[in-house]
């Protein structure tokens, strides 16, 4: 078996707690690698594609990666991956804490969920043995209650993985959360809540060996010292908040569902004025160097202030009171549900609502109590938080009255906070995203931002520039490391390949490493045509074809044109457009 790896991943019935380790060969380790990677192959393995996300049969994977557990800076992450309750689709959620850490440690590289508890329960894992605790003092509890009460009752040793009240009751864009972060789109909360998991608490010794230590060691350091460069100063410095700015100066900020790409009060959210407006403190996650996280205090409490959470809780609500948008955030944490496809679908209710589709009056664009009183709502699916729960392609669905057309969705998965007509290069990525439309999978908005396209006027040159971005994050999200890293490394595939090499001894390769990508990305499609996707899915809401945006009449992306990438973009992976 290869160093940095246990060989086997632990496969945990919760109908009748049976657990059994499942060996890994090598040879598909070398081939997906760990995180989402391995994730989608242990799904289509499984054949997960054809069950009910929520059902007993759905499986839920936490797979991990080499790099977890070395001294290499953000390498210390998880990759939940499930077939989503939001797309019916595969989804690969990414997130960074000591959980990572400590479930490695319990001697697998991954940990494989099915079936379902008689009760509410912690699936509790220590050293590879698993077992489940009575968990319904727990239900109702918010993600940070239940895991204090948890750490308090187990000990500090172990690292917990939550759901919220979202995730227990459904919530189709549900987390699952750790330390305050989370694995958070495509609901996967709502996945483990199906199996009546409220949380899961790992502890374990086992480490990995490392093939060249001495050089993992200075490999290490080298990164580290990069890591403090110009490439993430903005991130450490001033957090994700100033992308709010940025794009709006761009005319690319997503504002009032959508209707425009400038927010009038989007200085409000600048670094300097949340800064003196709220108390202000930085933090890092696990065995990061970065520290782009940006704490800002509301009613006594620190929240952090991403810029997605801004965006789809501010400017898309057309919200600018920034007490109001930061409590907004915190909400969603608590309750454990996803900040983007809750502000997407309260967005596109307060649309129906101005259109006379919903008569929910209260439910207006600039009114942060509206949001707070949806977000409450969709938490506890009562009333039209009932509908909400379900996102806003499922909304539309049961409204009608061609409110699809501004369901800011596609695939199901309500869209970052990126204006696809002014950024078209990035109108592809989430056009043909696989877990629908998502800044995480597809960087293809680094390229609109550079002097390599026209981001108004797309070509059929924009598509290789798009693949190279998709390739890079299938990648770093399979070896885990964080994207905040992408512009410290000069040549990224020969580099990977080092780190690589040092952990686990194969002669990797640049070469072999960008077919290891594209090889992940085709697993993805392949789990996606089996839970019944089609090409002809890849497109993007009839609000964003054929017409300008108000803000910036040069800026049109016609449906003809997006079909012409699509199809250039299927040629060039070696697809066939027609399946």
């Amino acid at each position: 078996m290869a160093f940095g790896y246990h060989g086997r991943y632990l496969r945990i019935d919760v109908s009748t707690g049976h657990a059994e380790h499942v060996p890994l060969r090598g040879e598909l380790l070398r081939q997906y690698i760990g995180g989402s990677g391995l994730g989608t192959r242990l799904l289509i393995d499984e054949n997960a594609a054809t069950a009910d996300p929520v059902s007993p049969q759905a499986p839920i994977v936490f797979a991990f990666s080499p790099l977890v557990g070395t001294p290499l800076t953000t390498s210390a992450k998880f990759a939940v991956v499930c077939r989503s309750p939001l797309t019916e689709l595969i989804n690969d959620a990414l997130a960074g804490s000591g959980f990572a850490i400590a479930a490695k440690a319990c001697g697998c590289d991954a940990v494989v969920v099915v079936g379902r508890a008689r009760e509410w329960s912690v699936l509790i894992i220590e050293d590879g043995a698993a077992h489940l605790e009575p968990a319904e003092d727990l239900r109702g509890d918010t993600c940070s209650v239940a895991e204090g009460k948890l750490r308090a009752k187990l000990g500090p040793q172990y690292r917990i993985a939550t759901i919220g009240p979202g995730g227990e009751r459904g919530v189709r864009f549900a987390t699952i959360s750790h330390d305050g972060r989370h694995a958070g789109r495509g609901g996967t909360g709502a996945v483990l809540g199906s199996k009546n998991i409220k949380a899961i608490a790992v502890r374990g010794t086992h480490q990995c060996e490392w093939a060249h230590p001495h050089e993992l060691i200075e490999l290490s350091r080298d990164l580290s010292e990069r890591s403090f460069g110009p490439a993430t100063a903005k991130y450490r410095e001033l957090g994700t908040a100033t992308n709010l700015l940025t794009l709006n100066r761009f005319g690319a900020l997503p504002t009032r569902n959508f209707q425009r790409a400038t927010f009038d009060q989007a200085s409000r959210f600048a670094p300097a004025a949340l800064g003196a407006a709220h108390a202000r403190v930085r933090a890092s996650c696990v065995a990061c160097t970065i520290g782009c996280e940006h704490l800002y205090a509301v009613d006594g409490a620190p929240v952090r202030a991403e810029y997605e959470s801004l965006f789809a809780l501010g400017s898309l609500c057309g919200v600018g009171d920034t007490t109001a948008v930061l409590r907004a955030s915190r909400l969603c944490d608590e309750l454990g549900i996803d900040t983007i496809s809750a502000g997407g679908t309260i967005a596109f209710a307060m649309e129906c609502v101005e259109r006379g589709i919903l008569g929910e009056r209260w439910l207006t664009f600039g009114s942060g109590d509206a949001v707070l009183k949806a977000i409450e709502l969709i938490g506890r699916r009562e009333g039209i938080g009932d509908l909400l729960a379900d996102g806003s392609r499922r909304a539309a669905m049961v409204l009608g009255h061609g409110s699809m057309a501004f369901a800011p969705q596609v695939k199901g998965l309500e869209i970052p906070g990126y204006e696809p007509r002014a950024l078209q290069t990035m109108a592809l990525g989430f056009a043909v995203g696989a877990r629908g439309a998502d800044h995480n999978r597809s960087g293809a908005y680094e390229v609109d931002f550079s002097d390599k396209v026209d981001r108004r006027h797309a070509t059929v040159d924009s598509v290789r520039h798009a693949i190279d971005t998709e390739d890079r994050a299938a990648l770093m999200d399979s070896l885990i490391l964080c994207k905040f890293l992408r512009g410290v490394f000069t040549d990224f595939y020969a580099e990977s390949a080092e780190l690589l090499q040092a952990v686990t001894g194969w002669d990797v390769t640049a070469g072999e490493l960008r077919d290891t990508a594209r090889r992940i990305i085709a697993g993805k499609r392949e789990f996606n045509l089996r839970a019944g996707w089609t090409p002809q899915e890849d497109t993007l809401p009839e609000r964003f074809l054929n017409r300008p945006l108000p803000d910036d009449p040069a800026a049109v992306l016609t449906a003809e044109g997006l079909r012409e990438l699509v199809t250039e973009y299927h040629r060039q992976r070696g697809w066939a457009t027609g399946e």
